[in-house]
């Protein structure tokens, strides 16, 4: 598979992940303005996808603006961006990593170096994908069955994964998973995306309804619990996808560890806690539709967050691309994984 996100010909190329999993397309956008809005439409999603995805954005954006006036332009570029999608902290720190590059560089030589951060910042992406599946693997028994909310694997990142990147490497391993995939309402990323990965790459995949979680708990099917992150505070609180947070009591309930697979760039250490972490409100419509066709009553009041915050006392571990941090967190302070 081509990666999520890439550069080729002077454009910006992601797959079109609303079509998946009935069709696989690829789209070229030559105006850094479209590769903004497919990141607001979700054309492509995920922490890691969608900082990669800003990068390229505004490297495009760098070609196609004059230098005078270039510091001005490339600023609207970056707010734009910026107000894409506004809990994937990933996002941000990428913003921030061009907009360094673009202050040290000057003239002709600007918009090739921000096309060299762009890809650097697509490359370390892979390197601590692979990392991190690593380091995760070792959490993980032969037989174990793990349960994954969303998608977080390469679909949204620049390629292999962070939770799904940590079952890759597993299997690699030769441990034999199965691997119980939440369908991930309203959107369906789990059923639509990660099933679709999981079977592609011939891993053992079953997709069961975001309120069966429990059931399959309790039933003994599930050792652990494997999810990605959107932003994660200094105290380790972690915002994911909705329906994270009921994930992880039912985890700690029934005595099921419960990890986050996330590279550092996703850590947040500017808020002590989650409380602070702004939480992106959808469309109503992703709630009382389904591929466009109404399955609720008409100007019914819809609350359609996009994330919900796991509280970091329910965490069993963090896993980043430098090893695995266990509680108490503190990315505050210079703290190292076990």
């Amino acid at each position: 598979m081509k990666p999520t996100v890439y550069w080729e010909d002077g454009c910006v190329v992601m797959l079109d992940q609303n079509l998946l999993p009935h069709e696989e397309r690829y789209v070229s956008f030559r105006d850094w303005r479209d590769v903004a809005e497919a990141i607001r439409i979700m054309t492509v999603r995920g922490a890691p996808a969608i900082g990669v995805t800003a990068a390229l954005g505004l490297a495009l954006a760098a070609r196609n603006i004059p230098d005078a006036g270039f510091d001005a332009a490339f600023r609207e570029a970056c707010d734009a961006f910026a107000a894409t999608r506004p809990t994937a902290v990933n996002l941000f720190w990428a913003i921030e990593q061009m907009k360094g590059t673009a202050a040290s560089s000057r003239g002709s030589e600007r918009a090739d170096a921000l096309l060299r951060e762009a890809l650097r910042i697509a490359d370390e992406d892979l390197q601590a994908n692979r990392a991190m599946g690593r380091h995760g693997a070792a959490l993980l028994e032969d037989g174990d069955g793990v349960l994954t909310h969303c998608n977080a694997g390469a679909l949204a990142t620049s390629g292999y994964g962070t939770a799904l990147g940590v079952i890759r490497a597993a299997v690699e391993q030769g441990k034999r998973l199965s691997v119980f995939a939440d369908e991930t309402r309203p959107r369906l990323q789990g059923l639509r995306l990660t099933a679709w990965e999981l079977m592609r790459d011939g891993i053992d995949v079953t997709v069961i309804p975001d309120n069966a979680s429990g059931a399959v708990m309790r039933a003994g099917w599930i050792q652990a619990v494997v999810v990605g992150a959107d932003r994660i505070a200094a105290n380790g609180d972690t915002a994911n996808k909705i329906g994270t947070y009921n994930v992880a009591v039912l985890a700690r309930h029934h005595h099921i560890p419960f990890y986050v697979v996330a590279p550092l760039s996703t850590v947040d250490a500017s808020l002590p806690n989650g409380r602070a972490i702004p939480i992106e409100q959808r469309d109503p419509a992703e709630v009382t539709h389904i591929d466009g066709h109404a399955v609720g009553p008409e100007g019914v009041p819809v609350f359609n967050p996009a994330f919900d915050v796991t509280p970091a006392e329910l965490i069993a571990a963090i896993i980043t691309e430098r090893g695995v941090y266990r509680p108490p967190f503190g990315f505050h302070r210079r703290n190292n994984p076990c």
